[in-house]
């Protein structure tokens, strides 16, 4: 920040121009200037770059914002990135519309995915809105649930799927929102966050239950909802409401964040009754996944593979998913799985990332755009400690207290050894 930036700034004000021609940026002068060229007997006017508006300084770079002249597009910005980015001598340029004709080129000056230094203090947080990765352009990943209640996240043995998965538990953890995990490695993954979870299931069989338990818990919220929303002719528009968050405060649920560690130990069957099993609990996830979002409940899905092979559902399931996440995987089938119907573009970024940087993952939508990410490590221990002092903000859910874990007093237990988490009783 002291030298760096200063280097950078006047290395792109100074080449601006000459960068801005030779990569066929520039407009030829219009006719009038012509013409008053002619008319004054003076030289030719030279091509015109696009006016700078902005040029701002931040943590990993520059962000330039300059007004495009008639007859440019962002587009054209957008394909000559890698120019600008030996050019102006930067680590990654990315280009993006900020309105019509407007574009923002950001900078950075350092690859930012080598060393993950997340904000101490992120300014976009919000009820349901948590940062949990820095994007390849500097800035921070926001896995924002309001926007995209249902996410996938695919990722390979060692690919940083997991830590992805801490990370999130422990950006939500200091928010009101109840937690509710599925871990069918017998909880290793998420037993020691436990503290923090309203409840937690360790095997299918408790996984068919508490998924039938969430399903009637969405069926009375929306009987609430229908309750409260008394339509008469003088009720004013703006108290009509579909979903949870239109309730008074005093009448509003919890809003529920479910997480799924290795979702193929739920569809995985070798016995007949396992099958009826894997039917009740697969049909339960879709129903969560098409109604759950006005009731204030929401999916994380995580696994190493989610394509057809895991039984008849599976596809439905995924077209409800609509936020994805795909760290390294295998093979290209294993991307395809994840952005194969929304992206093709991001399969080829991701079966490219290399085996030495786990955490590094490309996340997408169902719009179509994706971006590079990687998710600072976040060691277990100090994931618990961050659930542990978050613990009291455990809400208590009637319908799944059957399903919260026993854990014994933080004051009473005896404290872990270092490096080690408390164990589920």
């Amino acid at each position: 920040m002291t030298f760096g930036i200063v280097f950078a700034v006047a290395r792109v004000l100074v080449r601006y121009a000459s960068v801005m021609d030779a990569c066929g940026l520039t407009v030829p002068p219009s006719r009038w200037r012509l013409a008053l060229a002619r008319i004054a007997n003076r030289p030719v006017p030279e091509s015109r770059a696009p006016r700078i508006l902005r040029l701002r300084p931040t943590r990993t770079g520059l962000v330039l914002r300059v007004k495009l002249r008639p007859g440019q597009d962002a587009f054209d910005f957008s394909a000559a990135s890698d120019r600008l980015r030996h050019s102006f001598v930067m680590q990654n340029v990315t280009a993006r519309e900020i309105r019509s004709g407007v574009v923002e080129l950001r900078m950075t000056g350092y690859d930012v995915l080598k060393r993950v230094q997340m904000p101490a203090l992120a300014a976009d947080r919000g009820p349901l809105r948590v940062p949990v990765a820095m994007r390849e352009d500097g800035e921070v990943y926001y896995r924002d649930y309001r926007q995209t209640p249902h996410a996938l996240n695919v990722g390979a043995t060692q690919s940083g799927k997991s830590v992805y998965q801490r990370n999130l538990v422990a950006g939500l953890a200091a928010l009101d929102v109840a937690l509710v995990g599925i871990d069918c490695k017998q909880g290793v993954e998420l037993a020691p966050l436990a503290r923090r979870f309203t409840a937690l299931a360790d095997n299918p069989d408790t996984a068919s239950a508490l998924l039938d338990a969430l399903v009637e818990h969405m069926a009375d919220v929306y009987q609430l909802i229908r309750r409260e929303q008394r339509l008469s002719a003088d009720v004013p528009d703006a108290e009509i409401t579909a979903d949870i968050w239109d309730l008074p405060d005093h009448l509003r649920p919890t809003p529920i964040v479910l997480v799924v560690d290795e979702v193929a130990e739920l569809a995985l069957y070798a016995t007949k009754d396992e099958e009826k099993r894997r039917d009740r609990i697969i049909t339960a996830l879709v129903r969560l996944a098409q109604l759950g979002r006005a009731a204030g409940i929401y999916l994380e899905i995580c696994g190493q593979r989610f394509g057809s092979e895991l039984g008849k559902g599976i596809t439905m399931l995924r077209a409800q998913l609509t936020g994805r996440t795909a760290h390294r995987v295998n093979d290209e089938t294993s991307a395809n799985m994840a952005f194969g119907d929304i992206a093709p573009d991001a399969v080829l970024a991701t079966i490219q990332i290399p085996t030495d940087r786990p955490g590094t993952a490309v996340a997408g939508d169902s719009s179509g755009g994706w971006v590079r990410i990687r998710t600072q490590h976040l060691t277990l221990r100090r994931a618990v400690n961050i659930t542990n002092a978050h613990a009291d903000r455990t809400p208590a859910i009637p319908a799944l207290d059957v399903f919260r874990p026993v854990l014994p007093s933080l004051d009473n237990a005896p404290g872990p050894a270092a490096g080690t988490a408390p164990a589920l009783a």
